[in-house]
């Protein structure tokens, strides 16, 4: 049974605030008591209990995961809040911020609609997993992201590709901790030399101009592999600023570019030694200074004109992985990712392909029956000059 009073104090722990009381022996036991109940439910929250009998119960500010919007120009708008944006709509915020519509409305306040005929020349994402958050002072907005499941850029490319396809855009997607390189277009041109491989990046860290030598490694161990790996995430960073200042000219042309990355280290860092180790503190702040710098660089290379994004998560709730199936299965089912054979969702394009069909049918219908009440009325003797006059008299006039 509590005593008078715990029930307001329950609510005010649920809701994160703090509450100062003074609370005898008995009550004491309750705090310490409601304390673990709420550490049971994960409840970002510190509780000091002291032998004068004052209770303080403070959020303990533990951020979570987190979207920072390094750049951006002028023209796009990001509305600085705490507004929480879900991991999934992110392809849905990359393809609003570069001039393309989506299927569904991103009913998100942070971004504000900007001027129609003004689209970024660039967008570059890059993703850090490992770390929810990263010290970056100079950036336009930070916004919290929820529900981070994985997710791709793919959609994104295949609009750029497709609209400018003329053009041939740049589209480069990487993730050096899997060996997964796409690119489309210029790309293929510009980053030709880029090292994908990890065999490739760490030869690359033992050549002329690398960023071994552009900072301090404090910690970190030129031998260790967890290290190696999150040394040549940055060295991919200062590679692909090196190229574009090799290809300026790509940057200028009207047709905007894509970048995805996706860097592990800090993960890898955090799994060999813990995240209260000097090799990650060390790790995190090196990475924090280089994607500052990568994302000026890139900024400045399209004219002010690029937008650059980070997010920054712990773990991805589920792996996002590729299926196959053959094609000589006996059991075709409509939808694979449901065992009731239920039909796909509604497609947005379903109203306007119905009603096209629907008018052209009614409009076909229509004329049939116009054209078959004409000819079934129709007077030969009256509605044709064949019949009203003989063959002489053809010839004759």
């Amino acid at each position: 049974m509590l005593p008078d009073g715990f029930g307001s104090i329950t609510e005010q722990l649920k809701s994160g605030r703090y509450l100062v009381s003074t609370l005898d022996q008995e009550e004491r036991k309750i705090c310490f008591s409601l304390e673990q109940n709420f550490s049971q439910e994960r409840m970002n929250l510190t509780v000091f209990c002291f032998s004068e009998s004052p209770l303080l119960l403070f959020p303990s500010g533990v951020q979570g995961d987190s979207l920072t919007v390094l750049q951006a120009p002028e023209f796009l708008s990001f509305q600085k809040g705490d507004w929480p944006l879900s991991a999934e709509k992110i392809p849905d915020l990359v393809a609003l911020t570069m001039g393309f519509s989506v299927e569904e409305d991103l009913s998100w306040p942070g971004l504000q609609a900007g001027p129609l005929f003004q689209r970024p020349r660039a967008n570059v994402l890059v993703v850090v997993r490992g770390v929810d958050s990263l010290d970056l002072p100079q950036s336009v907005a930070s916004y919290p992201l929820e529900n981070p499941v994985a997710f791709t850029l793919d959609s994104v490319a295949e609009m750029v590709h497709s609209t400018f396809a003329e053009y041939t855009p740049v589209v480069l997607q990487l993730a050096p901790s899997e060996e997964r390189l796409y690119m489309l277009g210029k790309a293929n041109a510009v980053f030709e030399d880029l090292p994908v491989t990890l065999q490739q990046i760490r030869a690359r860290l033992s050549q002329d101009g690398s960023v071994l030598t552009s900072f301090p490694l404090n910690s970190l161990s030129r031998n260790a592999e967890a290290d190696l790996l999150f040394l040549s995430e940055v060295q991919v960073l200062h590679d692909i600023t090196a190229l574009l200042q090799r290809h300026r000219h790509l940057a200028k042309d009207n047709s905007p570019d894509l970048y995805s990355l996706e860097l592990s280290g800090l993960e890898e860092l955090s799994r060999v030694y813990g995240k209260d180790s000097p090799q990650y503190r060390d790790a995190t702040s090196i990475l924090a200074s280089v994607l500052q710098k990568f994302g000026e660089d890139m900024y400045r290379l399209y004219g002010n004109s690029a937008a650059v994004e980070v997010v920054t998560v712990k773990t991805f709730e589920a792996p996002l992985t590729r299926k196959s199936r053959s094609i000589l299965e006996s059991k075709q089912i409509s939808n694979p990712g449901s065992p009731y054979n239920l039909a796909y969702k509604y497609n947005f394009e379903y109203a306007v392909i119905f009603n096209i069909v629907l008018w052209m049918m009614i409009v076909l219908v229509l004329a049939v029956i116009v054209i078959a009440y004409n000819l079934w009325n129709m007077d030969p003797g009256y509605d044709s000059i064949i019949y009203r006059m003989t063959n002489q008299k053809i010839r004759m006039d």
